[in-house]
């Protein structure tokens, strides 16, 4: 992407008039940084169940419903040549994620430093775009000096889609064990204008999500017929703050979650097993 070019999430950027305030030699960078302004907000959560597919003798998939932002900015006339950057970072603050086989133990996904207090908040970016949570529709990029202020949308969504083994992980036997599966996890989302040159960075807004499910699985059953959704059937809406909340170092850099992720296996009788040790070391 060259920087002259304006990406595609800049959806509805146009030019309206020049603020005197912000050509004079008078002007400071507080005064522009204070002018960046969300004419509005939305965000939700889709409000349909999880849906379940059996249709893999291998693997139990859902697919939980997508967590939407969107926000409306202006930007006043950049008076200097500099390139500012608007967009979501997104990180996890809390997550349980358990799969339940029984009498034998549970397997579970965990974010070592988040669980033992190290950090806040981990990171969810792409992995690529660090601290952005993607480049398409998730950020706009203007290049200064610009005469008039830009308008523009910027959106996100996340959901989950996870495959969970029927049989035990750490079992040579493919004969189905899996009893439950417990989720619970807890995103911030920070609207943010950054300045690429300085790295200063304004936090716009703040929003709170949380996405919970239970699913009850008899591996008895035959296939097609064995899991059955818990509640909640319908997600908690998300929160937009009235106060922004700070954003931890750790929410702006390597590794992401999908990184730092670690599929432990838990028995009931014995010690914990790495299954998958995290990409980031």
């Amino acid at each position: 992407m060259g920087l002259l070019e304006y990406p595609r999430s800049c959806v509805g950027l146009y030019s309206g008039y020049a603020m005197g305030c912000i050509q004079s030699i008078s002007c400071k960078s507080k005064v522009f940084r204070e002018s960046i302004s969300v004419i509005e907000v939305k965000a939700s959560i889709d409000p349909i169940p999880t849906s379940i597919d059996e249709s893999s003798s291998v693997v139990l998939r859902y697919r939980t419903p997508h967590f939407r932002a969107s926000a409306q900015v202006l930007v006043p006339p950049i008076p200097k040549k500099e390139t500012w950057i608007v967009g979501w970072i997104q990180a996890c603050s809390h997550m349980e994620f358990y799969n339940h086989y029984g009498e034998q133990g549970m397997s579970s996904w965990e974010l070592p430093d988040l669980l033992d207090g190290k950090i806040q908040a981990i990171s969810d970016s792409d992995g690529v775009n660090y601290p952005w949570y993607g480049n398409t529709t998730e950020t706009c990029t203007i290049v200064g000096p610009t005469k008039k202020e830009s308008k523009f949308n910027i959106s996100m969504n996340d959901n989950f889609y996870p495959s969970v083994t029927w049989a035990v992980p750490v079992s040579e036997s493919n004969v189905a064990k899996l009893t439950s599966i417990h989720r619970d996890q807890s995103f911030t989302t920070w609207l943010v204008a950054t300045n690429t040159a300085t790295n200063e960075m304004v936090t716009l807004q703040t929003i709170k999500w949380r996405m919970r499910l239970g699913i009850e699985v008899n591996p008895s059953r035959p296939l097609g017929q064995r899991a059955k959704l818990q509640e909640p059937s319908a997600q908690e809406q998300p929160q937009v703050l009235s106060k922004n909340e700070p954003i931890p170092p750790s929410a702006l850099v390597k590794p992401n979650a999908n990184d730092a992720q670690v599929l432990m296996w838990r028995p009931k009788d014995g010690p914990p097993l790495v299954v998958i040790p995290p990409k980031h070391r």
